[in-house]
């Protein structure tokens, strides 16, 4: 694929998924802020209301306003500026499937950002999946985006460790 076409994968999938995130966190937040969680499929699934101002599963809530910022609005910020630079200087090297995985991991982690910078730290989260007590955390299509990306990068360097993240092979 013609690093043209890489880009323009790369622009429709991270705006396409960060328009997707921030709708359903919208509607979450219209819809399912002052309401109790609604169960679907024997409550294998739910739609439940949480603002979380820590990274996963609430981790670092508790953390100064100073470290908080650093750790969970600059750092990610620059993570997100890395990747973007990295795809940016390899879509003649760079596969599809990494390319990809590299997208969802950037939407994802802006997604997020998006919420702690204009929701004063605070991230939607309204989706949580289990079978009895045994759930998963709260989280959202971001987390999803970003979750996926993580899993597709691992898939993609476990094929061929012997490769760097941008290859030559299509």
């Amino acid at each position: 694929m013609k690093p043209k076409f890489k880009l323009l994968l790369f622009c429709l999938v991270a705006s396409s998924m960060i328009s997707c995130d921030q709708v359903t966190k919208n509607i979450a937040h219209k819809h399912l802020m002052f309401t109790s969680p609604i169960s679907y499929f024997h409550d294998l699934f739910r739609l439940e209301y949480a603002e979380n101002t820590g990274a996963a599963l609430s981790l670092g809530d508790n953390l100064p306003q100073t470290l908080n910022l650093l750790l969970l609005e600059i750092l990610p910020l620059i993570m997100m500026m890395a990747i973007l630079w990295y795809v940016l200087n390899n879509l003649k090297v760079i596969n599809t499937f990494r390319l990809t995985a590299f997208t969802l991991v950037f939407a994802g982690g802006i997604g997020n950002l998006i919420d702690r910078l204009f929701r004063d730290r605070h991230i939607i989260d309204f989706m949580n999946m289990g079978i009895g007590g045994l759930r998963t955390g709260i989280f959202n299509v971001a987390d999803i985006c970003i979750t996926a990306g993580v899993v597709m990068l691992i898939l993609s360097y476990s094929r061929n460790p012997d490769l760097p993240l941008a290859t030559k092979s299509e």
